[in-house]
């Protein structure tokens, strides 16, 4: 029975691995998008996207950046609900994928956005190096994480979360 097994799993097709590291890629940037937006932008007021103009300016480009994550949010549904479909839904990549996609897009946004073309700051009128230390080292620690659970799930077996 065993032997059967093996060789029913030894004919089988191969089935894709990258969709499910995408899906999580893209969830992952939506929802720290998202969450950025709402915590940092609408609720704190701490700063918009593009702070360097108007008011209106800045109002604008939070709108463009909401739109961005809610496209990432939806490219990254369509993609997992595809993979999950197809019975290609591996979840240790999807959630190495999630990762990767929150800690890249925050060390992104606090390196480039903030620092480098300096769109805005995470606060204004304080000492901002607490404030950069932790936004960075926190993306960093949640990339790296990303990035360990992949290269693990790359060694190992494939478990799939679909049925």
């Amino acid at each position: 029975m065993a032997e059967e097994t093996h060789a029913r799993a030894a004919r089988a097709p191969s089935r894709p691995r990258g969709p499910a590291l995408l899906a999580g890629v893209l969830l992952g940037v939506g929802a720290v998008a998202f969450v950025d937006e709402a915590v940092f932008h609408q609720i704190l007021h701490w700063h918009h996207f593009y702070d360097r103009a108007s008011t209106a300016a800045g109002l604008v480009s939070d709108g463009l950046f909401h739109a961005f994550s809610w496209f990432a949010t939806v490219a990254g549904l369509y993609l997992m609900a595809r993979t999950w479909r197809e019975r290609a839904f591996d979840a240790r990549r999807f959630w190495a994928g999630l990762l990767v996609g929150v800690g890249g897009f925050q060390l992104y946004d606090g390196i480039v956005n903030h620092k480098i073309l300096r769109l805005h700051q995470i606060r204004y009128g304080v000492d901002i190096l607490p404030y950069d230390l932790v936004w960075n080292i926190v993306a960093v620690l949640v990339l790296a994480a990303g990035i360990a659970l992949w290269a693990v799930g790359r060694r190992r077996p494939r478990r799939s979360g679909a049925g």
